[in-house]
């Protein structure tokens, strides 16, 4: 065999002259290969290398593990840049868990060094507790065992000094560690305790003291022990038995410090100085004691006001309702009964009171004569619309109201405090005099000490006149009359005198003890009289108020402002009201915020017949509402529920009854065509009224259906009870916000807007109107007797002659028999001989054919008719 080397490839020749070639698989200049197939055969396919890519920092061309050119010079400026972004971010994301992982470990270690100080801690105090331990058991061996005995006097016979061990270090052992530690790094050692925690403090040195002392003491009654033993054994006396469970039992330093112990047991005097402490409690007069209470409940009470009453948890009441199968919250109501068995069930006495008992010594008593201070007058100007009242008054106060009022009248009640040139203080309220407002004036007279009766000289007495001087006859309260407008031409002030005779009032110049002042508001005319004789009717009333205790009054006015809640005009009467009262407002509670004069200055405090307007209810109080000052949130809260169930029930009027009556009741009322609306208003005396003038105008046919009567402006909620029912809005001095306008329009719902009451009640008696069914009436045309019967075609014609008025075609006839109607339709056809007629005079035969009715028979009568609709208004 021979071996030869030709162009790369190996060639072995053998002997026989046959040459055996080994050839490449791969052709390393084509990228091929020879991939052998089944039975010998081959294919060549085409191999691709792949090179790895490597980016140097620098961005310069790298090279793979081949050694050719990794192809990044092909990468563009922007690529080279995104991946040195990338590798940066790598480098952070590997700085940022390298710092994690080192703070971990850091964090690790100090909690370990934390458990171990808490373990050196807990081993400490279990070696001081059973050396104090075996002490009280040594002592308590020794009363038992050594009683009558006396120790040796010579000491020779004392046994050999026992020492206390040093307590062994009890290793505890380490709690598993969390799968998660195991494959952490090795635990860091705890740093070594500070200078400080490794110094003994002054406690720890005391304790030590203390220890060495009571271990020297426990050595020589041990010795003493000893030698009583030893004078047991001379005098032959029996050995006591000892109990072997109790020895076995004995806790030694040794046997608390020792492994082998698993539970530690409570020492009998341990359990008998627990009793003895506990007794010792019992006895102490310092010890807290449950109060029992008598508890005041009313016919309905809340959970948590029954608890605070009792000065129980809620809780705990809560719980013993479960027990009586009741399951209320705290806040729920419970009747009497069920709070009755409460009550005895937690130890407590209960008083049962009536539900109006509540407000029992709500109002103070009688004042004192000596408590009480000379206090301003309230005088009400009162009179007929557009006598100048108003006007007056801003002579008095030397302002303009009336440019603030729409359409030149005062459309709720406005409470000013005047200082006269000589310093008098006089407050007015300025009534509307329009009808629409009775009952407003109503109120403002029952809180008033005089009454100013304005009469236009021009124009004479009223209605409303005549209802204000009805208003201050009721109230009790004197009458200034002040006879307006004299600066006019036609004024006639001795016309007003005499027809006030007949209302009985009387003035001064015909003999009477009626003041009266001709004044004149435009030209301020005699305005310092009417100024004196109010002040001299006020001394000879002798008007006087105690400013010294918690104020009362009543509320005048009220309405809810956007920005400030709920505000109200309050004119106090007696006491002083202060910034942080709690006060009840009718049916609303709460704590006064602040106090504003008419003139817009806050105040601290207000004293007897001064206006304030009060911020701080929960609610918008009603005009006339009694204001009380109260003691604590608790009673004002109580009274405040008591008189919302009250109103709530008030409302709702008595239950339905269900019975025949009751539904033909019910029948009738349908046949009421009803008009439903939405009243909003600036104040709630303006809704009042307009609710008031609207009820008033309900009639058998057609009626006013008011949804809702409220204050402030019209929110969205109005719209969608208004859409609900299909009512407009009627809005009164107030508009509607941007939601609320922009769903009215969405939903088709109609607001209307008005600023003066005559308008409203115009507008709504339109409606109302429009609604009446018409009225229908009936006019006889004429009537004709039947003599005889044709046939004409498929009906018959009645032969007739006309014997009043005239027969007509095309109208309306009924065809009466012996006087009772049988038919009634319409003429279908009228004919004079065989020529059809509209008209047939009377005493003239003709032919008359009714529309639909065969049945017609000589003797009959046939009554001829016309019918028209008109309008009706209310």
């Amino acid at each position: 065999m021979s071996e030869t080397k030709e162009s790369g490839d190996t060639k072995l020749t053998l002997s026989s002259g046959k040459t055996l070639q080994l050839k490449k698989s791969v052709d390393a200049g084509s990228g091929q290969m020879r991939q052998s197939v089944t039975q010998g055969r081959g294919k060549a396919v085409v191999v691709e290398r792949k090179r790895r890519r490597v980016i140097t920092r620098d961005g310069e061309h790298g090279h793979d593990d081949l050694g050719g050119d990794s192809g990044d010079g092909h990468l563009s400026q922007g690529e080279k840049a995104v991946r040195l972004r990338a590798l940066e971010e790598a480098r952070k994301q590997e700085a940022l868990e390298k710092q994690r992982q080192e703070e971990e470990a850091k964090r690790r270690a100090e909690e370990e060094a934390r458990l171990k100080a808490e373990e050196e801690t807990r081993r400490r105090l279990a070696a001081e507790e059973a050396v104090r331990q075996a002490k009280e058991d040594a002592l308590k061996l020794q009363d038992e065992s050594a009683s009558g005995e006396q120790p040796d006097p010579s000491g020779l016979m004392a046994a050999p000094a026992v020492t206390v061990a040093k307590p062994k270090p009890r290793v505890e052992p380490a709690a598993a560690p969390p799968p998660a530690a195991k494959a952490r790094a090795p635990e860091v050692a705890a740093p070594p305790p500070p200078e400080e925690a490794r110094r003994p403090k002054p406690e720890d040195r005391v304790k030590t003291a203390t220890l060495i002392d009571e271990e020297e003491e426990d050595e020589r009654k041990k010795r003493a022990r000893a030698g009583a033993g030893a004078a047991k054994v001379q005098h032959a006396k029996p050995t006591p038995k000892v109990d072997s469970r109790r020895a076995n039992s004995k806790l030694t330093v040794q046997r608390a410090l020792d492994d082998g112990v698993e539970e530690r047991q409570r020492s009998m005097a341990a359990m008998r100085r627990a009793r003895e402490k506990q007794k010792a409690m019992r006895r102490s007069p310092d010890a807290p004691q449950k109060l029992f209470r008598e508890v005041i409940v009313p016919e309905n009470i809340t959970v948590a006001e029954l608890a605070n009453r009792m000065t129980e948890r809620a809780n705990d009441v809560v719980r013993e309702l479960m027990k009586i199968g009741v399951l209320v919250s705290a806040n729920d109501t419970i009747d009497a009964d069920t709070a009755e068995i409460i009550v005895a069930e937690m130890g407590h006495k209960m008083k049962r009171v009536a539900e109006a008992d509540v407000e029992a010594g709500l109002v103070g008593a009688a004042d004192n004569p000596e408590d009480l201070r000379p206090r301003p007058p309230v005088v009400t100007i009162m009179g007929h619309v557009d006598h100048g009242k108003t006007s007056l008054l801003d002579a008095l106060r030397a302002t303009d109201v009336v440019s603030g009022e729409s359409g030149g009248i005062t459309q709720h009640i406005g409470a000013y405090q005047v200082t006269m040139p000589g310093g008098e203080k006089i407050t007015f309220l300025d009534t509307p005099g329009h009808s629409a407002f009775t009952a407003m004036r109503a109120r403002g007279a029952q809180v008033t000490d005089i009454v100013v009766l304005v009469v236009a000289a021009d124009d004479g007495i009223m209605p409303q006149t005549v209802e204000a001087i009805q208003h201050a006859r009721a109230a009790g309260v004197p009458i200034i009359v002040a006879i307006n407008k004299i600066d006019k031409y036609d004024a006639n002030p001795d016309k007003i005198r005499q027809a006030l005779l007949q209302y009985e009032i009387v003035v001064e110049s015909l003999g009477g003890d009626t003041l009266d002042i001709e004044v004149s508001a435009k030209e301020r005319t005699n305005l310092d009289k009417l100024e004196e004789a109010i002040i001299l009717q006020a001394e000879v009333l002798e008007l006087a108020a105690n400013p010294s205790r918690p104020a009362e009054g009543a509320v005048i006015e009220a309405t809810l402002d956007k920005g400030r809640g709920a505000v109200a005009t309050v004119l106090v009467t007696r006491g002083t009201l202060r910034i942080g009262d709690i006060f009840v407002m009718g049916a609303e509670s709460g704590r006064v915020r602040a106090l504003i004069d008419d003139k817009g200055n806050n105040l601290k405090e207000a004293g007897p017949s001064l206006p304030v307007a009060v911020l701080g209810a929960s609610g918008g109080p009603m005009s006339g509402d009694d204001f009380l000052v109260v003691e604590s949130e608790a009673r004002a809260r109580e009274i405040s529920v008591y008189r919302q169930r009250q109103l709530k029930e008030r409302l709702a009027g008595p239950s339905e009854r269900i019975s025949l009556e009751a539904m033909l009741d019910k029948l009738k009322t349908k046949e009421v065509q009803e008009l439903p609306v939405v009243i909003k208003a600036d104040v709630h005396g303006s809704a009042e009224a307009v609710s008031n003038s609207l009820t008033a105008m309900n009639t058998d046919e057609v009626a006013v259906k008011i949804l809702l009567s409220g204050v402030g402006g019209v929110s969205e909620s109005d719209v969608a009870l208004a859409e609900a029912s299909k009512a407009p809005i009627l809005a009164f001095n107030v508009r509607a916000a941007g939601k609320a306008r922009t769903m009215a329009e969405q939903t088709g719902v109609e607001i209307r807007y008005y600023s003066v009451i005559y308008d409203l009640v115009d507008d709504i008696k339109s409606a109302l109107s429009g609604m009446l069914s018409p009225e229908i009436r009936e006019t006889i045309i004429g009537l004709a007797e039947v003599k005889e019967v044709f046939n004409a075609g498929k009906g018959k014609a009645a032969g007739c002659i006309v014997v009043e008025g005239s027969a007509r075609s095309g109208v309306r006839a009924r065809v009466l028999r012996d006087d009772v109607v049988v038919h009634d339709g319409k003429v279908s056809s009228l004919r004079r001989f065989r020529d059809e007629v509209k008209d047939v005079a009377a005493g003239t035969e003709c032919g008359i054919t009714i529309e639909n009715f065969n049945d017609v028979k000589a003797g009959d009568r046939i009554e001829m008719f016309s019918v028209e609709e008109r309008a009706r208004t209310l």
